[in-house]
């Protein structure tokens, strides 16, 4: 028996747990395992992953949950849930933070914040860690200290085989260049430690447009974004507040000296006395101040893709879509990638997505199960016809069940070195229920899957 090998809980279907355990963030994902591992140790992690390789069972590694496309959970295969396993400990001497892999960003936020340290993740704090470093990690630090994965020094994973490895600079340095950006292709990484940084508290904030000035907001939101230095990222966003007119949000964070900020701030305040949220905070508040917005239990249905330019074309075709998006709890925004993250060599780690762009993300999200033709509808109209704008590329942690290629799109030219990894790692490609990279054969060639049906599908496969 299973369990009688592990520490974990094992819940197979019926049991106290299962129904809440197999449940993730995403409420169109509705998948019912044959079992779930919960893991609290690396050693139920490798009997996890020797039982679905002995058994020929499809495996899943849930670490927070909030994958768009719910690859965490498969029907009929096994679920390791690495939930429990959230231990962080901070080296304030060597600034860096090893986390296990069912942390959230909050979780690690909370943690270094009373060293006033931090690394850079994401900008929702439920978020899990480990989908969210592995894909790459856009966040609010990433113009003055890079993305998440370029903070990711080493790793400890559980490979296809069951061997515990070790990536980092001086073992596996292969692996750690996979992991960093690849996703869950290589193995279950037990174990994260990254980089910190000296953060305590930023100028963060929002400065709210009504309809009458959208137009004018999302003009002078580029402008002020493409020159902005290092030590400001930025984001903007579309919404319906209360299903009126279309709103614009400029949001910021400054993470240098204060007494600089005022001065690169000022062109942002140019149209007017507006809301504005922007005061001193500290890191970990910002963090979490987008959490209420994404409440559980709602549908969610998501498209997006990078934009280099915000000119009168898009901002017409965004104007005009946001003010007939179907669900009021729904956006579309636009989060900065620039500075430091920008000029890393798109070769040096396996996201290829540098250079200043914006991440282009249309976040459908809806309660009412009756809700999901149009709403998921309107997202695919707004997608096909935002496709004159799109740079080429897509951010693979935004990506739903959209096909081989759009994965190739979102590993660009890095795909065969990835491939070729994945033969070295995982060559029966028994991790393969994510945004699957296929192992290189010894061909040099990989097996494309058909590819999935397209925009108005459901998640549910």
């Amino acid at each position: 028996m299973l369990a009688a090998k592990l520490d974990a809980r094992v819940l197979l279907p019926g049991a106290d747990g299962y129904e809440q355990a197999r449940r993730v963030f995403n409420a169109m994902i509705d998948r019912r395992p044959a079992v779930i591992v919960r893991c609290g140790t690396v050693e139920d992690v490798v009997e996890g992953v020797g039982f679905a390789r002995e058994h020929g069972l499809a495996v899943t590694v849930r670490g927070g949950g909030h994958g768009v496309a719910g690859r965490a959970v498969c029907d009929g295969g096994v679920m390791l849930d690495l939930s429990p396993m959230t231990r962080i400990a901070v080296d304030r001497v060597g600034r860096t933070a090893t986390a296990g892999p069912g942390a959230t960003l909050g979780d690690l936020d909370r943690e270094t914040e009373p060293f006033g340290l931090a690394t850079p993740t994401g900008v929702v704090s439920m978020t899990g860690l480990s989908g969210l470093a592995l894909g790459g990690g856009l966040g609010w630090l990433n113009g003055k200290h890079g993305l998440t994965c370029d903070n990711l020094v080493a790793a400890e994973v559980v490979t296809a085989t069951g061997d515990r490895v070790v990536a980092s600079a001086d073992e596996n340095r292969d692996l750690l260049w996979g992991l960093r950006g690849g996703g869950g292709n290589f193995g279950v990484v037990t174990s994260f430690t990254f980089r910190l940084h000296p953060v305590a508290r930023v100028l963060a904030g929002a400065i709210t447009h009504p309809a009458r000035k959208a137009r004018a907001a999302l003009r002078l939101y580029h402008e002020f974004a493409s020159g902005c230095p290092d030590e400001l990222s930025t984001a903007v966003s579309l919404s319906r507040p209360g299903g009126g007119e279309p709103a614009v949000s400029i949001v910021v964070c400054h993470a240098g000296p204060f007494e600089h900020a005022g001065r690169v701030l000022g062109s942002l305040r140019r149209l007017g006395c507006e809301p504005d949220a922007i005061t001193p905070m500290a890191y970990r508040a910002l963090q979490a101040a987008a959490d209420g917005g994404y409440p559980p239990g709602r549908r969610h249905y998501w498209k997006s893709g990078y934009i280099t330019e915000i000119d009168d074309a898009l901002i017409d075709v965004l104007l005009e879509f946001v003010g007939r998006m179907p669900s009021p709890a729904s956006g579309v925004g636009l989060q900065q990638l620039h500075g430091v993250a920008a000029r890393v060599d798109p070769s040096a780690t396996a996201f290829p997505h540098r250079g200043d762009r914006y991440d282009c993300l249309i976040l459908s999200q809806w309660l009412d199960p009756a809700d999901s033709e149009r709403n998921i509808a309107w997202t695919a109209d707004l997608f096909d016809a935002l496709q004159p704008f799109f740079a080429t590329g897509v951010y693979v942690n935004n990506l739903g069940d959209e096909g081989d290629d759009r994965v190739r799109q979102a590993y660009g030219r890095n795909y065969d070195r990835l491939a070729a990894l994945k033969a070295a790692y995982d060559p029966t490609n028994l991790f393969r229920h994510n945004q699957n990279i296929e192992p290189l054969s010894a061909g040099g060639s990989t097996t494309r899957p058909v590819a999935a049906p397209r925009d108005r599908s459901t998640y549910r496969r």
